[in-house]
């Protein structure tokens, strides 16, 4: 646990100086940033309901590390979609926090970022 909050705070730091200007992100920030990133279409403006489209793209990409989603392919506009492929346990506020820290920690091991 030591050990994920280091990588944790690690991580946040190295995005934070990428992205955020200088201000500490949050992790709702870093799910935006990260369904940006899975929508492959760069940053530019986005509505509301495509900000939230965006959370929900990053957190079905980050539960697929642990099976609960799999990429379904993606619609005429370029947008991801998934499917269920588990029902989520329940969980807790501060477990379900803890299991997307432990996921994005996960995503950007994997794409090789050094954090």
């Amino acid at each position: 646990m030591i050990e994920e909050n280091k990588k944790w705070n690690s991580l946040v730091k190295y995005i934070s100086q990428q992205f955020g200007g200088g201000e500490e992100l949050d992790l709702q920030a870093i799910l935006f940033l990260i369904g940006i990133n899975e929508l492959g279409q760069g940053y530019r403006s986005f509505k509301k309901q495509e900000k939230i489209d965006l959370l929900h793209i990053a957190i079905c990409k980050l539960l697929s590390i642990y099976g609960y989603y799999s990429f379904n392919g993606r619609d005429d506009e370029g947008w991801p979609h998934w499917k269920t492929n588990e029902t989520l346990p329940n969980l807790k506020p501060s477990e379900q926090t803890t299991l997307l820290k432990k996921s994005i920690i996960i995503y950007f091991e994997e794409a090789k970022i050094k954090f």
